[in-house]
């Protein structure tokens, strides 16, 4: 009598290249943690950004001066920015604040991010030294900094006629204080920023350039620069933008004064429409304002991404 054999059942197969369809609901559900973390903060982001945004936005096209009554003037608060001599000084003001600012920002910012990536004693320490300004309440600084433009400074410089009289109070010179306190707070973030790019460059680049007798000055124009070009392009956006919105430095040090000589965009929108009742009339100044700045950065961004290619 033959035994029988014994087999052993197939187990089904599964189209090539596709899954079981409990691995597949395993692997493309979405925790139920992601909804309960993600959810909340973009609740709270549109109550506390997008919908003053809107409010701002919609107000901007009525004659609403923060309290009573109001009705809807189209595009009659945008027509009347172009007509307005402060505003158009303030933008004048602002840009040309901006400007200087960013590039002494980062002129000094590489330049001093280059010695620090160097081989030298007490690289850490001088590292953290140099970032203690970002982390400063800019408002706490700014009232330092201001003792010293108007007290301090005088004797220091008392022959010198700029600096013998309180340069804060001078309509032509006011500006150069302010810059001087942006581009002391500003440089701490763009250095950090350069010392990372200028820590991805090989050393082997320096090393085959000093063999070919290329001078320090040669390995920064050919080597240094380019390898970090978009950096560079970072940096300088960052900047300006942060430059344009300018508010505390001139609150600590000017107030916006003397008259309107150091007033910046940032300081007109929050004077008028909180303290002048014209908070639809300053909407539209902000909202025209977000427009500039967007257009701003957009031509930054494309002109220095040409550079970096040429590099």
């Amino acid at each position: 009598m033959a035994t029988p054999v014994l087999t052993r059942p197939r187990p089904e197969r599964t189209p090539r290249g596709s899954r079981p369809s409990t691995v597949r609901r395993r692997v493309g559900a979405t925790p139920r943690a992601f909804y309960w973390m993600v959810v909340p903060a973009v609740a709270v982001f549109a109550l506390l950004h997008t919908v003053p945004v809107l409010i701002g936005v919609f107000f901007s096209f009525t004659n609403y001066a923060g309290f009573g009554s109001w009705d809807f003037v189209g595009f009659g608060n945008f027509l009347a920015l172009f007509q307005d001599d402060r505003v158009l000084k303030a933008y004048g003001f602002t840009f040309g604040f901006a400007i200087v600012a960013t590039i002494l920002t980062n002129v000094i910012s590489l330049a001093i991010a280059v010695g620090l990536n160097a081989k030298i004693a007490f690289q850490s320490t001088f590292r953290g030294i140099f970032f203690i300004p970002y982390v400063l309440a800019i408002l706490v600084v700014g009232y330092v900094f201001q003792y010293f433009f108007a007290n301090s400074l005088p004797r220091i410089l008392s022959n010198v006629p700029v600096f013998r009289d309180n340069i804060l109070t001078n309509p032509d010179w006011a500006w150069t204080a302010i810059v001087a306190l942006a581009v002391w707070q500003a440089c701490a973030f763009a250095i950090i920023l350069y010392l990372a790019g200028l820590q991805t460059i090989p050393q082997e680049l320096y090393e085959a350039s000093a063999i070919d007798g290329a001078t320090p000055g040669r390995q920064f124009r050919s080597i240094t620069f380019p390898m970090i070009s978009a950096f560079f392009t970072i940096n300088m956006v960052l900047s300006l933008k942060g430059f344009l919105q300018t508010f505390d430095h001139i609150v600590a040090l000017t107030a916006g004064g003397p008259g309107t000589s150091t007033e910046s965009i940032t300081l007109l929108i929050f004077r008028g429409g909180f303290q002048g009742g014209e908070f639809a009339y300053q909407s539209a100044n902000a909202v025209l304002f977000v427009v500039v700045i967007m257009l701003v950065s957009f031509l930054q961004f494309r002109i220095l991404q040409r550079k970096e290619a040429d590099f």
